[in-house]
């Protein structure tokens, strides 16, 4: 395990055979967020890619509204090279925001399964707003 630390932020990494798990510690804010994301899309790169992705938020205390925008990120890089992303141990107060943001049913949905509302909407194109 490779800790990265910031005074309120600290991830860790653990790889094995097909899996990589970030566990995520302290505060998914602004500089953290992108943090997260930089730690991702390297272990998604590799020859194969995993074929799953564990964000683990047991020990989280705080997100802010860059949260789901950088989870979101994740999801579409996963998505890209063939990873199944996993948002394991979600406190209560990140299962809401991700909720009240919308974000829930599509971050945990099974790949190639878009949830509802979603696949029906020919004017709805990847990234847009």
């Amino acid at each position: 395990m490779a800790p990265m630390h910031r005074p309120s932020f600290a991830l860790t990494v653990e790889t094995g055979p097909g899996t990589v798990r970030l566990h995520v510690t302290g505060d998914l804010d602004y500089e953290t967020t992108e943090e997260l994301v930089g730690a991702v899309r390297p272990r998604l790169a590799g020859r194969p890619a995993p074929g799953g992705l564990h964000l683990g938020f047991a020990a989280l205390s705080t997100c802010a509204s860059t949260g789901p925008s950088g989870l979101l990120i994740i999801h579409r890089l996963a998505g890209a090279h063939g990873t199944r992303l996993h948002l394991d141990n979600r406190p209560r107060f990140l299962e809401r925001f991700l909720e009240i943001t919308g974000t829930l049913e599509h971050l945990t949905a099974p790949p190639g399964e878009e949830p509802p509302g979603q696949a029906e909407d020919p004017e709805r194109q990847p990234g847009a707003v």
